[in-house]
């Protein structure tokens, strides 16, 4: 059964809307496990406009499940990685003006960049996945590259909204997983993922981990968080 891995990024966002000290992050970690998360995901941006420094090193220190550390190539961000060590990292491309993480990673332009971060983690013992799109020269670069995983982006398919344009996507990512696992590298997938849509992801033979966020938190203002992760993960089993 793939495994859950909660996203919590939003939860910060609220708290900076204020500018103030709630609702803490580190709390809705804790409720996360509780309900079932196999995991904490969060993006520590460049411009830090939700999770910040303080909040990934708390994290690394309370959690019992394990930290997943979403990142752009920035030597500040990667100086924090190396030194709190995260459980893995996931490297992620990065616009200061954008509202989300609008696409996967080109992992084929910036291949000797990406290798050297890679090896970098790697002597850290720290696991490393990139966010990539559904393509198959992507993939083969990835590996090329030394990555343990791919998180391959589900955003065209929860975007999608004919029959039709669903199934095509759908069979895209079924594609490209199979083309990941037959190479010898780990699979995730996520963005986009909801109530609706995660069911056929979840059903992807040998899919490890879907990372979810933004539909979590937005159940959890009505239901609670607890209950939006335990429905999240009754989903996906």
């Amino acid at each position: 059964m793939p495994k859950l891995g909660v996203n919590i990024d939003h939860i910060a966002t609220i708290r900076e809307a204020r500018k103030i000290s709630e609702p803490d992050p580190i709390y809705a970690a804790l409720i996360a496990e509780e309900a079932g998360a196999s995991g904490i995901t969060v993006h520590l941006r460049e411009d830090r406009r939700h999770i910040k420094d303080r909040d990934v090193i708390l994290l690394s220190q309370i959690i019992k499940s394990k930290l997943n550390l979403e990142m752009g190539l920035f030597e500040d961000v990667v100086d924090i990685a190396l030194q709190i060590k995260p459980h893995s990292v996931c490297i992620v491309p990065e616009r200061r003006e954008e509202i989300t993480t609008e696409g996967g990673l080109d992992v084929v332009k910036y291949f000797d960049d990406i290798k050297k971060y890679i090896e970098t983690f790697k002597k850290s013992k720290i696991c490393v996945s990139l966010f990539i799109d559904p393509d198959l020269e992507q993939i083969r670069a990835s590996r090329e590259a030394g990555t343990d995983f791919v998180e391959l982006h589900t955003g065209r398919y929860a975007n999608a909204v004919s029959k039709e344009d669903i199934d095509y996507e759908l069979q895209n990512i079924k594609n490209a997983a199979k083309y990941t696992l037959n190479l010898g590298i780990g699979l995730n997938a996520g963005h986009g993922l909801n109530y609706r849509n995660v069911s056929d992801i979840a059903k992807i033979e040998g899919m490890n981990e879907l990372n979810i966020g933004h539909s979590i938190i937005s159940m959890a203002v009505f239901t609670g968080l607890h209950e939006a992760v335990r429905r999240m993960v009754e989903l996906i089993k």
